[in-house]
């Protein structure tokens, strides 16, 4: 007790009121107190630069949301459109179909008692003409779908890279068949009145002034209404499989569209772990860097009392 006593008395006379060790401790507090501090306003900046960022990409996701539910209104509105056009394609169709059934019961009417044989003749050529074109549309389409099922890839790769380019193309494109298919069809309808007409006009100066040649002259008949049948035919192929390709393409646009829309909504989840990985990271490194400091303090008490 007195040897304590004496040696705190030396301490104090040596050292003063504040002895070194309690100097040592606020040193060390102050430092901390000063560290945590810095640490904390870097956490602080760093939190809010994470807000920012999920601000920014919600305000994107936003606009995106927005834009692709009008691009879609105005798919509708087009889609309706275009419905409105076939039906009334549809009937202008029928209706042209009808002034020639009318026409042609009126011939028949006339001709009936003439040529019976002839038309049952005709009739079996017809009907031989149209089983072939069948059997050849249906090679040629088999043929068609199978290419178009190996092009699908492809496009799928293109509309990802360049949706906006290709439904600008696709709209210019699509105006142009239109004006397009209104002028085909309207030459069409003119070359068969005319052609109709000249028929008719040819067959009658032809009863009239070479019967003898009557064979010959209905052979050519039927080789023309043949070829008129199969420009006709050839022509509504066309046309179909045009309106096939634009709907196809139409559904591969959504599907890319949908797809676009997962893919930015899976980026901006693995920012945010990358984001949430380094906060963890960081708190780490300053509960590390936080050991090592009261290690270094206790290597420093230490080493004080084995010198005192």
């Amino acid at each position: 007790y007195l040897a304590r006593k004496f040696f705190f008395l030396w301490v104090k006379m040596t050292f003063g009121e504040v002895l070194s060790s309690k100097a040592r401790c606020f040193y060390d507090q102050k430092i901390l107190q000063k560290t945590f501090g810095e640490w904390k306003e870097q956490w602080t900046v760093c939190r809010e630069k994470k807000l920012s960022l999920r601000a920014d990409s919600h305000y994107r996701h936003l606009l995106l949301s927005l834009t692709f539910k009008a691009w879609r209104a105005r798919a509708s509105q087009q889609q309706a459109k275009r419905s409105k056009y076939y039906v009334a394609e549809s009937h202008a169709k029928k209706q042209t179909l009808l002034r020639s059934w009318q026409h042609w019961l009126v011939y028949v009417g006339v001709q009936r008692t003439k040529h019976g044989m002839q038309s049952v003749a005709q009739a079996f050529r017809e009907r031989s003409c149209l089983r072939i074109s069948w059997a050849v549309w249906r090679r040629q389409h088999y043929q068609k779908c199978s290419g178009h099922k190996m092009n699908i890839l492809a496009l799928q790769h293109w509309a990802q890279s360049l949706q906006f380019r290709a439904w600008l193309q696709w709209r210019e494109l699509y105006l142009h068949s239109q004006d397009e298919k209104q002028k085909s069809t309207r030459a069409v309808t003119h070359h068969q009145h005319w052609e109709l007409r000249r028929c008719v006009g040819a067959w009658l100066g032809y009863m009239n002034l070479h019967r003898i040649k009557k064979c010959q002259n209905e052979l050519a008949q039927e080789f023309h209404r043949s070829r008129t049948l199969q420009r006709c035919f050839s022509h509504w192929q066309l046309s179909w499989e045009c309106r096939r390709r634009m709907h196809a393409h139409q559904r591969d646009l959504e599907k890319q569209a949908a797809r676009i829309a997962l893919w930015r909504v899976f980026a901006h989840w693995k920012h945010y772990v990358v984001l949430s990985v380094e906060e963890a990271q960081q708190c780490e490194l300053a509960e590390k860097h936080y050991e090592c400091h009261l290690l270094v303090l206790q290597k420093f008490w230490n080493r004080w009392k084995s010198c005192l």
